[in-house]
C-alpha cells in the first residue's frame, strides 16, 4: 500500500500511568509519520505493577469496534499486538490480522518474564500465542517467551548457539523476523535478532543497570514496527530501537526516576524523525 500517511492498528490495553503499551506506542508509531490506531484491551488507571489501579476489561466492546473500521473499508499497513489478556483477545486479534491480508504483522507474544508464566496464562492460553505467533511476520519474545513458544526449560539457555537454535525453531512457526529481547549475560542486556528470509544474525548489547523498568519492550517493539512498515532495513531498526531505549534509560537513572513510571521516552522522541 502507497499513501502518505500509513496507518498501524496498535492493539494494546491503554494505562493513565506508566509510560506503556497504548501510552507508549501513540507517541512512536506518531513520530515515525504513521497514523496509529489503537485498539484498547482494556483500560487502567495506572500499569498493573502499582499497588493500586482501576481495571476496565475492554474485550466485549473490541468486536464491534473492529465491526465500524469494517464497515468503514479501513485498510491497514501494519497490526501490532502486545499483551492480551484472555483467549477471547487473541481470537480476535488473529480474526483482525486474516482480514488484513497485506498488513505487515508484529506481535509482542507477552506471556511471561524471568523464567515464569505470568498468572493470568494458562496452557491453552500459551497454546492459542503460539497460533497468533504463525500469523506474524515479526515477533519480539523476551527470553521466557522464547521457552514457551519452544517448550524449552529456561535453565537451558546459555550461549548464543542456543539463541539462534530458538530463533529460527520461532521462525518455522511463522514469522520471518524473530528478536530475542532482554537476555542478560555478563552485566550486559543483550538482544538477539534472526532474519530468515536474508539467513542473517545480529546482536546488539548495552550495559545493564540492574532496574526493570515498565513499558521497555513496548516503546521497543514499536519503534521496529513503526521502522519496518516505513520501509527500513530490518537491523537498522533493531539498532535504532536498541540504542533508543538505552539513551532512555540512562536519562531515568540520572533522574532515579519511579521504575513503575517507565523511562523518560519523551525527551528523545526528535531522534526517531524519519
Amino acid at each position: 500500500m502507497s499513501k502518505l500517511v500509513k496507518k498501524v492498528a496498535a492493539v494494546h490495553d491503554l494505562a493513565g500511568i506508566g509510560r506503556c503499551s497504548l501510552t507508549a506506542a501513540i507517541p512512536i508509531l506518531s513520530v515515525l509519520g504513521l497514523q496509529a490506531c489503537p485498539l484498547p484491551t482494556a483500560i487502567l488507571s495506572c500499569q498493573t505493577d502499582y499497588p493500586k489501579f482501576h481495571f476496565f476489561d475492554f474485550t466485549d466492546e473490541m468486536k464491534p469496534y473492529i465491526k465500524t473500521w469494517d464497515s468503514m473499508g479501513l485498510e491497514f499497513d501494519g497490526i501490532y499486538s502486545g499483551f492480551l489478556g484472555s483467549e477471547d483477545q487473541i481470537n480476535i486479534v488473529i480474526d483482525l490480522i486474516e482480514k488484513h491480508k497485506e498488513a505487515l504483522i508484529v506481535i509482542d507474544p507477552v506471556m511471561g518474564d524471568n523464567g515464569e508464566k505470568y498468572k493470568t496464562y494458562t496452557e491453552e492460553m500459551c497454546n492459542r500465542i503460539k497460533e497468533l505467533v504463525r500469523h506474524a511476520d515479526v515477533v519480539t519474545p523476551n527470553l521466557t517467551e522464547c521457552c514457551i513458544l519452544t517448550d524449552r526449560s529456561y535453565d537451558d539457555v546459555t550461549n548464543e548457539d542456543n539463541l539462534l537454535e530458538i530463533a529460527k525453531e520461532i521462525s518455522n512457526l511463522g514469522p520471518e523476523k524473530v528478536v530475542i529481547t532482554g537476555v542478560v549475560k555478563d552485566n550486559k542486556v543483550i538482544t538477539f535478532a534472526y532474519d530468515r528470509k536474508n539467513n542473517e544474525s545480529f546482536f546488539v548489547s548495552s550495559s545493564y543497570n540492574k532496574k526493570s523498568y515498565s513499558g521497555t519492550g513496548d516503546i521497543f517493539t514499536s519503534i521496529i514496527c513503526g521502522m519496518l512498515v516505513n520501509g527500513s532495513d530490518f537491523k537498522k531498526s533493531v539498532e535504532k530501537a536498541c540504542n533508543f531505549i538505552k539513551k532512555a534509560v540512562d536519562i531515568t537513572a540520572l533522574e532515579n526516576s519511579d521504575e513503575k513510571n517507565g523511562i523518560l521516552f519523551e525527551p528523545l522522541l526528535k531522534e526517531l524523525f524519519m
